[in-house]
């Protein structure tokens, strides 16, 4: 059987990854006022064992407000930093895995209720929501309180709060950045027609649209060291029409690989309430296959990938460089060892765990370095 391409390495921007399965960043919602608990210990440490290529830390906001929650984590001050570097201390000490952050800011979607108690959004006024800010004074939902038009002022605090959250995550030792410009939140929103009816120099045409995610990534870039890759997760289209779509995505892709981007997470939807998804196993697949015939720089596919060939697929034909699992491998914490032991392939594991690979299996797990 030739070697699977799903467990071949790769380089992200200087970083070396064991293979193509990429843990994607899935927002936990226990943290408090931005500061990671014990339920991220527990959390991140089980996917770190693994066998993945690279583990994500979740949807990390760069300002307060910019949470999509109160129970977002965060990166904003001296004692997130903190709580984080203990989560990261209890991880690393057990695994050797590369840990990204997703660093980003819910904009007009942000200060809502935990998804368990109906996710809707939080009105300013209740004791755990806020006044939100976007590109523009539309709301995402006519349920939703009408956010605030971002000024130069509030362009210029949130481009600080990126470059200081990446500037901590180095000082934390995070390995790569990931930021968010997909699923509705602020840079997609800036980004897309419908949500940006700005007139000044960051709304009307796509270069103008494109202008603020890029000075954001710009800033982070220079905040972040050099050897380290800082990646952009994009949404590959809005499903609504008139809106977002793959066309204007590849010249974001570009505009980014021009100045540096070290890779592409395609994702798609969440800017609209009138999207329309046709939602299907690798129904994503052909947003990233866009971006991949169109950059040199690798491309990240997600969405309902469950399958060990699917998977190989969509690596092998060239439709993406990776592949992200998020609702998979919080059902399947294993799903890399199981695609390792389909393929006939080792992946690495702590040394607790060696005793464990069935008999048929015995040549699955090696000892982690």
């Amino acid at each position: 059987m030739a070697s699977p391409k799903l467990f071949s390495p790769i380089d992200l921007g200087g970083l070396t990854l064991r293979n193509r399965i990429v843990i994607a960043p899935m927002c936990q919602y226990s943290a408090e006022n931005g500061e990671m608990s014990d339920w991220h210990l527990t959390h991140l440490g089980m996917l770190a064992q693994s066998g993945a290529g690279l583990l994500t830390i979740e949807a990390t906001a760069v300002t307060p407000e910019g949470r999509i929650s109160f129970g977002d984590v965060g990166l904003w001050n001296d004692a997130c930093e903190a709580a984080m570097a203990r989560v990261l201390k209890g991880v690393r000490r057990w695994s050797d895995m590369p840990v990204a952050i997703q660093l980003g800011h819910a904009g007009r979607k942000a200060s809502t209720d935990l998804p368990w108690k109906g996710g809707a959004q939080l009105a300013p006024d209740h004791a755990l929501g806020w006044k939100t800010v976007a590109p523009s004074a539309s709301a995402f939902k006519p349920s939703y309180d009408k956010p605030e038009a971002l000024d130069a002022e509030g362009l210029e605090r949130i481009r600080n709060g990126f470059a200081d959250a990446a500037r901590r995550a180095a000082r934390l030792g995070i390995d790569a950045v990931q930021i968010h410009g997909a699923h509705g939140y602020l840079l997609h929103q800036f980004l897309s027609p419908l949500s940006n009816t700005r007139t000044d120099d960051y709304g009307g045409s796509l270069e103008n649209r494109m202008r603020f995610p890029l000075e954001i990534f710009e800033a982070v870039r220079q905040a972040f060291p050099a050897e380290r890759p800082v990646t952009m997760r994009v949404s590959g289209t809005d499903w609504v029409e008139g809106g977002w779509d793959s066309a204007q995505t590849v010249a974001f892709a570009q505009a980014l690989e021009a100045r540096g981007c070290a890779a592409i997470h395609v994702s798609s939807g969440g800017l609209s309430d009138a999207q329309d998804i046709p939602v299907g196993p690798s129904y994503q697949v052909p947003l990233a296959r866009d971006v991949k015939q169109a950059v040199s720089i690798p491309v990240v596919a997600v969405g309902l990938i469950t399958e060990f060939e699917q998977a190989e697929s969509i690596i092998g034909t060239g439709d993406a460089d990776m592949i992200a699992l998020a609702r998979t491998i919080l059902y399947d914490p294993r799903w890399p060892w199981h695609a390792a032991a389909h393929f006939g392939v080792t992946v690495q594991a702590a040394p607790q765990y060696l005793r464990c690979q069935p008999r048929q299996y015995k040549t699955l797990l090696d000892e982690a370095s």
